[in-house]
């Protein structure tokens, strides 16, 4: 049976038992105690060990990226062939998802009796994210970008500055002579290989890790709040689901030059290990690995396009974000016009570069949106007890649209080469079957 098939049958599993455990024994000591005891830890080994391979793998992946794409003209093409698809990608569903919540209007029918409810229930939450007020987002953030201490950038999880540090050294690679170059880059590429192994050995334990996960969130919240905000989490789940089959596949097709079928048809894996942890980064070793081995993307590519896109291609994110401010402005009666609407779209895109690639990440800088055009940053505690299950779909779309990314980056990098186009693993079996 094939990792990704067990990996689902752990996320079903896990969900069936989780929301049984939540309809007949919520709130039952033996039952929060599994939960505590068994579930969370299982859940939390299988996450650590994923996130303990992140900053190793980041940065050995985008400097021998970096490094090998050879010179410094071929990389600034490539670079921004990159950037430019991760702000189009991204644009585009932020576009589907304030169209989607004009046209439906989810968060008007909501009932005042409701809105208070839910934000007397969490409040707490979004007082905690809420306790220096909204993060800041100006020129000192691109600032920031340029790490003091790369080591303490590394320690903290500061991606951008991790990001920076390693496009910058891989680029220093290019121009060392290859005496002094060669024996760095083979310390890498050990390094990295290394890595790769102990992410073979967390994906081991990832049947157990998303059952338990999954059962830890069902049965504790069960699916009974989705009732009482049903409409706004189908909005955002349509829009989702519209970008992945509308958007990412017509940019597979038309950017990538390759079947959308197939290119859906290959990366389960990610998929389902994003839907489960919530986190792009923890999902970047499987996303890397299914780009190379199911979809041909060349090493050097998905080592560059996939590490930066968990960090910096977020197109769940900004869909959600989109569709969220603008409910939550329904709900409190704010009217936003067209001009606010588009600085909702442009701030969207822009806080999405700057969202944590972690369970989460994207709600204190939402708060920050949701400040700029006059909606009450308070007003997110009403979507707090929804949002475990939209984070999971959205890092899902995320995942899908930076393996998108490298796709349409291998393709283009290809074409410069003079190198026949990538085809997925499927479509080769496929073939070959045939001709047996």
């Amino acid at each position: 049976m094939k990792l990704h098939t067990k990996i689902g049958i752990g996320l079903v599993l896990g969900a069936f038992f989780g929301g049984l455990c939540n309809a007949f024994f919520a709130g039952e000591p033996w039952l929060v105690f599994v939960s505590d005891n068994v579930m969370f830890p299982v859940g939390q080994v299988f996450l650590r060990m994923l996130f303990m391979t992140v900053v190793p793998i980041v940065f050995t992946s985008i400097a021998l990226g970096v490094a090998g794409i050879g010179d410094m003209k071929t990389l600034g093409r490539l670079g921004g062939r990159t950037f430019g698809y991760f702000a189009l990608s991204t644009l585009i569903a932020a576009t589907i998802g304030l169209t989607l919540v004009n046209t439906i209007k989810p968060g008007a029918g909501l009932p005042e009796e409701t809105r208070d409810q839910l934000m007397e229930q969490f409040s707490g939450g979004a007082e905690g994210m809420m306790s220096s007020g909204p993060p800041e987002f100006g020129i000192n953030t691109f600032v920031n970008i340029v790490p003091r201490n790369p080591v303490a950038a590394a320690a903290d999880m500061d991606m951008l500055a991790l990001i920076f540090f390693a496009l910058i050294f891989g680029a220093a690679l290019t121009v060392m002579p290859d005496k002094r170059s060669k024996p760095v880059i083979k310390v890498l590429e050990g390094i990295g290989d290394a890595v790769i192994v102990i992410i073979n050995w967390a994906m081991k334990l990832a049947p157990y890790g998303v059952f338990g996960l999954i059962f830890v969130i069902t049965s504790q919240f069960g699916w009974s709040i989705l009732a009482q905000l049903g409409m706004y989490v189908f909005v955002v789940l349509i829009g989702l689901l519209l970008h992945a089959t509308i958007g990412i596949s017509g940019l597979v097709k038309f950017f990538g030059r390759m079947n959308p079928i197939a290119f859906w048809r290959s990366i389960g894996a990610p998929i389902i290990t994003g839907f489960s942890t919530s986190s792009s980064m923890a999902t970047l070793p499987t996303s890397i690995a299914t780009a190379e081995n199911q979809l041909g993307v060349q090493p050097k590519i998905a080592g560059f396009v996939l590490p930066l896109g968990a960090t910096m291609n977020m197109n769940g994110t900004a869909l959600f974000e989109g569709v969220t401010v603008l409910f939550l402005a329904q709900v409190f009666g704010v009217d936003l016009s067209i001009g606010s609407q588009i600085i909702v779209v442009i701030l969207a895109v822009i806080t999405a570069i700057g969202a944590a690639g972690v369970p989460g990440g994207s709600l204190p800088l939402m708060m920050l949106v949701m400040a700029t055009v006059g909606v009450p940053p308070e007003g997110i505690a009403i979507i707090l007890g929804v949002d475990r299950i939209l984070d999971m779909s959205r890092t899902t779309l995320n995942v899908c649209g930076d393996i998108s990314a490298s796709v349409y980056v291998d393709r283009v990098d290809r074409d410069m080469e003079g190198l026949p186009p990538a085809e997925p693993l499927i479509l080769k079996e496929a073939a070959e079957e045939a001709k047996a």
